[in-house]
């Protein structure tokens, strides 16, 4: 039981002569503006009830509402204090049957106990403690207790179709309310069923407003491009509050992941309503409000049925904004994929462009430095600086022959082969490199890896640029894994190194050609874009998977030919992680 007090002053202490008009049309005017005011239902309750006992000069009053088939019950004691204690009893401490029958509208019976309206009215209570009750040919005994009192008048109100009230006046003397006034406190009754109604009325609609505060509040933050996900929630936990019956009391949290978000004066509370974050059909968090403390409105549940729907329907919000986010995330970057391929596209055929007119200069400056070269009586000096020339034009073939290689100019001469033959072969010549720099090797090879239809030489190039680029990352020592694994979607090529990773910026142009973060002179930035160049013609696909600290991840993924070569990938390149700065590229 919840109990408060509230100065009543002055109040009538002697029996009532016959009310007349005006003090009932005054009466009724105080309690309907209390109502018209908009104030909450405990301050509603302790002004009428003041009202009412400074115009009764009873000594205690009571309401009961049943709501939806829940019964409360107000009281209000006149102390010796001249103060008015006010508590609350829910239904299983309400005192006798028979005020649940009066309630329901369950007592038939004649005077002098019941008027035609269904006052109960007693003025010495001292003569029963049993108030009998004939219904459909059979008697009920309804239990009364009187308390100490001795005057009663218990008036059935009717709020609407579904809930009924009973007010209830009760006095310490006997036959304080006299029979001729009856029908006037009933009158009296009526009127504060009217104000109830309406109080309930504007309070609900003040609920609604709220609420649209709350979602139009919620549909500001979320258009808001340049707000985080976090920035989203954090601006939601500040809405909602404000939104529910109790404001300078509720809290909010949102979980969300592995994160929880919440205000600072945030603690937990078994007043407490919930609603889950469904993204895609999977819980991924849940929207709280609690009540920190208990009011001595509260019911038996705190929480309006709308305001569960009000919080479903901002879970429902926020998983929308989550999803939308992904999508469009999604968006973006396979738009970055598309214009990469386009971009690596235009550049291969410029590349086969240059390839082809170079090959031709190229041959005559190597033919002739040759024939220059079969001179017997060339100066020796000479001879050294024409093997010069012969070298750079070697050289030079070579860098043209794997921008034919990246253009996908140079026809491949497919066989089956064993992929885990083509890593052990190339790692053969590459393990005692590893051994000098401190590099472990580790080989975690699919025993049962199905035949594939390839180029050996061109995927022993690839292994092999894959392989140095991871050397070149780990200046100091690492860890270097090749693991072949047989999925669903083909087979697998994984190349993982423990160096320091590439930054976003790099990471974004490691397949263009020439570009290099190795000195000039190292590198002609053609390794990782011809390795591109031929899993794609291959009808396979490569991404990278790195951070700052975390090394570099190289997945290849080649078709099985009974799934048809030719019909898995486009060449995309996919991005998921970001990047820090490696040194091979």
């Amino acid at each position: 039981m919840v109990q408060m007090k509230t100065d009543l002053g002055s109040v009538h202490t002697e029996g009532h002569a016959r009310i007349l008009f005006n003090d009932f049309s005054n009466l009724s005017t105080q309690i309907l503006r209390v109502a018209n005011r908009g104030v909450s239902k405990l301050t509603f309750l302790q002004e009428v009830f003041t009202i009412l006992a400074r115009f009764s000069g009873c000594d205690a009053l009571g309401l009961l509402v049943e709501e939806e088939g829940h019964i409360a019950q107000w009281d209000a004691e006149l102390q010796s204090g001249g103060e008015l204690l006010f508590s609350k009893n829910e239904e299983k401490k309400i005192r006798s049957s028979l005020y649940c029958s009066l309630l329901r509208g369950e007592v038939k019976m004649v005077k002098p106990f019941l008027s035609k309206a269904g006052t109960f009215r007693v003025g010495d209570a001292d003569q029963f403690s049993v108030f009998a009750s004939k219904q459909n040919q059979k008697t009920t005994s309804l239990t009364f207790i009187s308390e100490g009192y001795q005057s009663f008048l218990l008036i059935p109100i009717k709020l609407d179709k579904k809930n009924r009230g009973l007010l209830e006046f009760k006095s310490r003397q006997k036959e304080f309310f006299p029979v001729e006034n009856v029908e006037t406190y009933e009158r009296l009754a009526d009127t504060l069923a009217v104000a109830i109604v309406d109080r309930r009325a504007q309070a609900a609609l003040r609920e609604r407003v709220k609420e649209l505060a709350c979602f139009y509040g919620i549909s500001q933050i979320i258009k808001n491009p340049s707000l985080s996900l976090e920035d989203v929630i954090k601006g939601i936990v500040k809405i909602l509050p404000p939104a529910f019956q109790y404001p300078e009391i509720a809290a909010a949290v949102i979980a969300f992941d592995d994160r929880c978000f919440t205000a600072a004066a945030f603690k937990e509370s078994k007043f407490r309503l919930s609603s889950d974050i469904v993204v895609h059909g999977k819980i991924r968090g849940s929207v709280d409000v609690l009540y920190l403390k208990e009011r001595f409105e509260f019911g038996e549940d705190p929480f309006l049925e709308e305001e569960q729907k009000l919080l479903d329907g901002v879970a429902k919000q926020i998983a929308l904004y989550v999803e939308g986010r992904k999508a469009e995330e999604e968006r973006r970057k396979l738009q970055d994929q598309l214009r990469h391929a386009d971009r690596l596209a235009t550049i291969g055929e410029l590349a086969a462009g240059v390839a082809h007119e170079l090959n031709e200069p190229l041959g005559n400056i190597l033919g002739y430095a040759q024939l220059i070269k079969k001179d017997a009586e060339l100066p020796e000096q000479i001879g050294v600086d024409i093997e010069k020339i012969v070298q750079a034009s070697l050289h030079a073939r070579e860098v043209v022959k794997k921008l034919l290689i990246f253009a996908r100019q140079v026809p491949t001469q497919r066989t089956r082969i064993d992929l885990n033959k083509i890593v052990n072969d190339g790692l053969y010549f590459l393990e005692s490199r590893c051994a000098k720099e401190g590099i472990k090797v580790r080989r975690d090879l699919f025993t049962e890896l199905p035949d594939i239809l390839a180029d050996s030489a061109q995927l022993n190039q690839v292994l092999v640029n894959l392989v140095v680029n991871a050397i070149q990352a780990m200046p100091g020592g690492g860890q270097l894994t090749v693991r072949t694994r047989l999925e669903e979607s083909g087979i697998t090529l994984v190349v993982e190194d423990t160096g320091s990773g590439m930054s976003a910026e790099v990471e974004r142009q490691i397949f263009n050609p020439f570009f290099t973060t190795k000195e000039v002179g190292k590198g002609t930035g053609l390794g990782l874009p011809v390795v591109h160049g031929i899993v794609t013609s291959h009808g396979g696909t490569i991404k990278v998977e790195t951070g700052e600290g975390q090394g570099s991840r190289f997945i290849i993924q080649l078709p099985i030919p009974e799934l048809g070569e030719g019909n898995r990938g486009n060449g995309d390149i996919e991005v998921e992680a970001e990047n820090d700065q490696r040194n091979g590229a």
